[in-house]
């Protein structure tokens, strides 16, 4: 959406009431006025982000590489991390494991996939408050969910591989921490490793799973169900069980319509790739079920990690994974604009009444 409004702006074409609206929705940006300025701005902090990271990057290509070759893997380094896109430069698989006793790749790699991945507007609302306690109520849920969900994926992954000699088990102590907090921020959705992800624990295999399926913030790099939508639902759930009415978190109320959005969102993605990999089952037969599904998941949050069955896939198995890319990329925002096209507003309401749940 960004990319299309900076096309419309180049050629000098006005940009619509309704093309604003989806704009803004897809951004999750209230106001239509300043949209073009809002998105000249995101394109000058991505391509500050990405040339900081490639000069950062360049520090270390630049040993034993020419200079173009080396300003070459610095730039497309950077552009990857920050768009989470988690291109394997090294091939076979290898990702970042030639690179997991380097704090400078790893560091500077994980800071550019928060970065792309929490969304410009996070982080021009932490440049203009300069204050956690006056961020907007949906600034809060992502930095908090962020924040959060790197902290938990990394303690699991330090407790069901550390003493892994296939995955972190032959590190040093530091060493293991940064890899497991690096596997804990690339996995959702950047797709870089440092492990070999085959060999790790189904338990691990299985958060990993969670992480690639929430994904990053709405408006961001990142794909997924967004952390947006699942920080509300959470709120929503943790508001019902304290007898609330009205959920709300950090003291402002969730509009209903949202909501829904987001169950919407939630459940049909699920529903989705319980299609892909049940006819996964079918297609790729005696391959690991917790194989399939984390291939599947990975698929749909465009993340790119995989246990090592891609290159084994049938044909049909790798044209079911390339559609699962492809609806979990253009789906739920796809899914979420349609919903807020189609909203009508009623004249009338329906009587109520009670149906039993539990």
């Amino acid at each position: 959406m960004t990319s299309a409004t900076l096309f419309l702006l180049a050629f000098g074409r006005r940009i619509g009431l309704k093309e604003k609206i989806l704009i803004s929705e897809s951004m999750g940006i209230t106001r239509l006025g300043g949209l073009a300025k809002i998105v000249g701005l995101m394109a000058i902090f991505t391509i500050f982000s990405e040339a900081s990271g490639a000069v950062c990057f360049y520090q270390h290509f630049s040993k034993g590489n020419l200079v173009g070759t080396s300003v070459w893997l610095s730039t497309f380094q950077a552009v990857s991390s920050f768009n989470n896109a988690g291109f394997d430069l090294q091939g076979n698989f290898q990702s970042l494991s030639n690179y997991q006793n380097d704090p400078l790749v790893l560091l500077v790699t994980a800071a550019l996939i928060i970065l792309g991945g929490i969304s410009f507007l996070v982080v021009a609302d932490l440049i203009k408050t300069r204050n956690l306690s006056r961020l907007s109520l949906d600034s809060k849920l992502v930095l908090s969910a962020t924040a959060l969900l790197l902290v938990l994926g990394t303690v699991v992954i330090l407790l069901t591989e550390f003493n892994n000699n296939e995955t972190l088990g032959n590190l040093s102590p530091p060493l293991i921490i940064l890899n497991a907090f690096f596997q804990s921020v690339t996995a959702r959705t950047a797709g870089f490793s440092t492990i070999s992800i085959g060999h790790m624990a189904n338990y691990a295999l299985f958060f990993m799973m969670f992480l690639m399926l929430i994904g990053g913030a709405s408006g961001s790099t990142a794909g997924g169900i967004k952390v947006n939508t699942i920080s509300m639902l959470a709120a929503t759930i943790w508001s019902t069980l304290r007898g609330r009415e009205y959920p709300r978190a950090f003291g402002k109320e969730f509009a209903v319509q949202q909501i829904h959005r987001a169950l919407a969102v939630v459940l049909l993605s699920i529903g989705f790739l319980a299609v892909a990999v049940f006819v996964l089952t079918v297609t790729e037969g005696g391959v690991r079920f917790i194989d399939l599904l984390f291939e599947a998941v990975s698929a749909f949050g465009t993340v790119g990690l995989s246990t090592g069955i891609t290159p084994s896939l049938s044909i049909a198995g790798r044209l079911i994974i390339t559609v699962t890319m492809f609806v979990g990329r253009l789906g739920p925002l796809t899914l979420m604009l349609a919903l807020v096209q189609r909203q009508q507003l009623t004249k009338y309401r329906y009587p109520k009444e009670i149906v039993r749940i539990g």
